[in-house]
């Protein structure tokens, strides 16, 4: 399986028109705990995997490792309930409001990013 080809999901044909695609035909999506402003994570959609987010009000992403769809939950039981999609000025990155159900991340930690801190500035 592979991603959808541009325009060949029922996503809006101008919002697809928006869409500025890596080359395979993805945009990264960051998710954001939507009323803390946390950042929870990173993933991948194309023109399926949006429609398919928009329209579920669940987070669905294109696995690059998996070559799959997956609906942020469906296995772990830690769900992300869509409240708000926004798309950069550039189109290349979308920003995904959500409310997250139990840890985000894989590992089992509340974000993706609680890990490794590469610098921090005080000032």
């Amino acid at each position: 399986m592979t991603p959808a080809a541009p325009g060949s999901s029922a996503l809006d044909p101008d919002l697809a028109a928006r869409l500025k695609r890596d080359t395979d035909g993805l945009v990264a999506a960051v998710v954001q705990q939507h009323d803390t402003g946390e950042v929870l994570m990173l993933g991948w959609m194309d023109d399926e995997a949006l429609h398919r987010t928009l329209t579920t009000g669940r987070t669905t992403f294109w696995s690059r490792s998996r070559q799959e769809y997956w609906v942020k939950g469906d296995t772990s039981g830690h769900r992300q309930w869509v409240k708000e999609v926004r798309l950069d000025c550039d189109g290349d990155t979308l920003l995904v409001k959500v409310d997250q159900e139990g840890p985000a991340c894989h590992t089992g930690t509340r974000t993706c990013f609680d890990g490794d801190l590469l610098t921090r500035t005080d000032g």
